[in-house]
């Protein structure tokens, strides 16, 4: 039976960390969160870049999160406030074109008649086709991953409800959904579409944070876990980090505690079970469960000694491909910059040949002189974020490969900083008079600086061979590992990366599963 007593060392006090700390603490057990930062929230936080400027560090867009997650943490009552915009994005032309992508799919196919009067006919068929789609795959979020070689009776239950989801799809809804999942963006978006501004912000939905292109296979997946999670992002009152706020209170109003500045350096291993943590201190905790939300690289390669696991298992976790391709640039603004469609979220990629063209530079070991660049400009709708009739801007960046052929990323940061601002400046041509402090987060910089090795902002590829019940190795997808009593939560496991908080809860549930028997 569950008592406060049995203590639980959960590693990372990022958002899935504080999730699954929720659910032990209410459990009965005794979460101990430890951060290597000075703040919670891993890749979700908001940090001042500047005096009186603050900016989301890496990840500006959330979730869509878990709505069951938002209902048990009552994160409403911790602080948590959802703002709402119409439009949900501008994708930007350099041509002065600007196209608004709005909540109301009605809304949107007005603005289209514009552009094109056979994408305005399509674009509601479309995103209904979208919706019940991911109605369909809603149900795998939120169950563990079968072990396909030693399936249990959970397991059978759990594929014949999604069976018979699937087969109550309409026949072209079935057959789109078995399609889709392995083809290429770009070919899922000419489908569609036939306006090059529509189709590139479509399939940048897919290409967003992993290491492909537009044409590469396999790529319309991000677009249907987005569907499976209920949509576009939701925006938050104070950036990423008021929402992990929001869940480190109401872990630690569960009965979790949270320990900053407590750097993990091991997991002390003992007759094959998981038994302590060891903090760069030198401090020891002993804990009858140890919980990692750190990428399955980092605590595989790093935190556990290889003695501890078998070669076979860690050849799988050398082969587990976790090479980020994504930079950030966060601006401090003293005005309005100038773009032709204002919007606190912004798609710059103009076509998909233009996406296509910056992922080959990344192919090769350069980042890319014309980037995709996923912008939002978060003091729009929430001017708490900087000074009076200021501004701070977050630009997502691709590509941008870990691994430079040429150089390194401290001598290249300035290059890749001014490379953005040029990319801005035109759509935007005022955004170099407004620019009052400009900070460079490279791929190397989220490895060192936020733990995300290669800097992988998802903790490895979503890619069909590392989705699901291959995620993160297949025969261990069920958030166990090797070691007894050494579980995973975090975005390298079922289903995958993005601020949903869904890993956290599918792995708390299996861990108490396990520490109730």
């Amino acid at each position: 039976m569950a008592t406060g007593s049995r203590r639980v060392v959960i590693i990372g006090g990022g958002h899935n960390g504080l999730v699954t700390a929720f659910y032990l603490a209410r459990a009965g057990y005794a979460p101990v969160v430890l951060e290597r930062r000075g703040i919670i929230g891993g890749a979700a936080v908001t940090e001042e870049i500047h005096p009186g400027f603050r900016c989301p560090s890496i990840f500006h867009t959330l979730g869509p999160l878990l709505p069951q997650v938002v209902k048990d943490l009552a994160l409403e009552n911790h602080g948590l406030q959802k703002t709402q915009a119409d439009v949900e994005l501008v994708a930007l032309h350099p041509d002065g074109r600007a196209l608004r992508i709005h909540a109301d799919p009605q809304k949107t196919a007005s603005e289209l008649a514009v552009f094109s009067d056979h994408d305005a006919k399509n674009y509601p068929r479309f995103h209904s086709v979208m919706t019940r789609l991911g109605s369909a795959i809603r149900p795998l979020i939120s169950v563990t991953p079968p072990d396909i070689d030693h399936l249990k009776i959970g397991d059978y239950m759990n594929l014949g409800r999604f069976g018979l989801t699937f087969r109550g799809l309409e026949r072209p809804d079935a057959y789109r959904l078995l399609r889709w999942g392995p083809m290429a963006v770009a070919d899922f978006a000419a489908e569609w579409f036939e306006n090059e501004l529509l189709r590139s912000a479509v399939a940048a939905r897919g290409i967003f944070g992993v290491f492909a292109g537009p044409w590469s296979a396999g790529t319309t997946i991000g677009l249907l876990l987005q569907a499976a999670f209920g949509g576009d992002a939701v925006v938050i009152r104070g950036g990423p980090g008021a929402l992990t706020e929001a869940l480190g209170k109401a872990a630690s109003a569960a009965g979790a505690q949270i320990r900053t500045n407590s750097a993990v350096a091991r997991i002390r291993v003992k007759n094959g079970k998981a038994a302590a943590v060891v903090l760069e201190s030198g401090e020891e905790l002993t804990a009858d469960a140890v919980i990692s939300n750190a990428d399955p690289r980092r605590t595989f390669l790093e935190l556990v000694d290889a003695t501890d696991l078998d070669p076979g298992f860690l050849a799988k976790v050398r082969a587990y491909r976790a090479a980020g391709c994504v930079a950030k640039v966060n601006l401090a603004l003293s005005g309005v910059p100038q773009f032709a469609g204002l919007s606190s979220h912004i798609h710059i990629g103009p076509d998909i040949d233009y996406l296509e063209r910056a992922f080959d530079a990344a192919k090769y070991g350069e980042f890319s002189a014309q980037p995709y660049m996923d912008i939002t400009i978060p003091s729009l709708t929430d001017p708490s974020l900087a000074p009076g009739g200021s501004h701070v801007m977050s630009v997502h960046v691709q590509y941008a490969p870990y691994r430079l052929k040429s150089g390194d990323w401290n001598a290249r940061r300035d290059e890749l900083g001014d490379t953005v601002v040029n990319a801005l400046a035109a759509y935007a041509p005022n955004i170099r008079s407004l620019i009052v402090h400009r900070q460079v987060i490279t791929p190397r910089d989220m490895e060192q600086t936020y733990g995300l090795t290669g800097g992988h902002i998802f903790h490895g590829e979503h890619a069909l061979d590392q989705l699901f019940a291959f995620r993160p190795f297949l025969g261990w997808a069920q958030y166990r590992t090797p070691i007894h009593g050494l579980y995973l939560c975090g975005s390298g496991t079922h289903p995958g990366g993005g601020i949903t908080g869904a890993p956290g809860a599918n792995a708390a549930r299996e861990i108490i599963k396990d520490l109730g028997k």
